[in-house]
Parts: structure tokens; C-alpha cells; sequence
């Protein structure tokens, strides 16, 4: 499932330069930071975990239970938006813990 941030974001911005795929960004009308789940991979094939998550303050970076996706889902993203980048068979994911 896409991250989503919720309205207890205190608009900090510590998440937007953790995000591999710059699908975190200010949002001026609702006074808070925003993540696109077409960019979101929940940082599949970069990290085992989200980094958003991991660095906000207020806790508000929590999955988005209206976007459930597979891994599958989630490195074929992060292909398609860094198709350069070689992730290899074992790249990092939170499926994987």
C-alpha cells in the first residue's frame, strides 16, 4: 500500500529529502507535506523499511490502507521511474523482513 501523511503533519519537511523517488512534496492549501502514490514505492528497492516514516516527528507517514499493493507493484514503480538504476534480485524491501 502508498504512504500516505496525515493531517497531524507539522508541514517540518524531514521526509521530503529522504524520499528516493521525490513523491513527497508541500502541499501551501492544506499547510502539510503530501505523498503521490504513483511515485510512492514505500521505498521498495531502495530501503527494508519507509524512510518517511522513520524521520518524521509527528508519526503522521502511516500506510494508506485505500492503496494496498504488492511488492510486485512496488519494484515494477520504482523500474519504471528509475529506469537507469540496476535493483537486482535482492533489492531491499519491507516485504523481505
Amino acid at each position: 500500500m502508498s504512504t500516505k501523511i496525515t493531517e497531524e503533519c507539522v508541514n517540518c519537511g524531514a521526509c521530503a529529502p529522504e524520499c528516493p523517488n521525490e513523491a513527497i512534496t508541500e502541499d501551501e492549501s492544506l499547510g502539510r507535506h503530501v505523498i503521490d502514490p504513483e511515485k510512492c514505492t514505500e521505498c521498495v528497492g531502495f530501503f527494508d523499511h519507509e524512510k518517511c516514516q522513520e524521520v518524521c516527528p509527528s508519526e503522521c507517514c502511516v500506510p494508506d490502507p485505500d492503496r494496498k499493493e504488492t511488492e510486485e507493484v512496488l519494484i515494477a514503480r520504482a523500474k519504471k521511474l528509475h529506469p537507469k538504476k540496476d535493483f537486482g534480485a535482492n533489492f531491499p524491501s519491507r516485504f523481505r523482513k
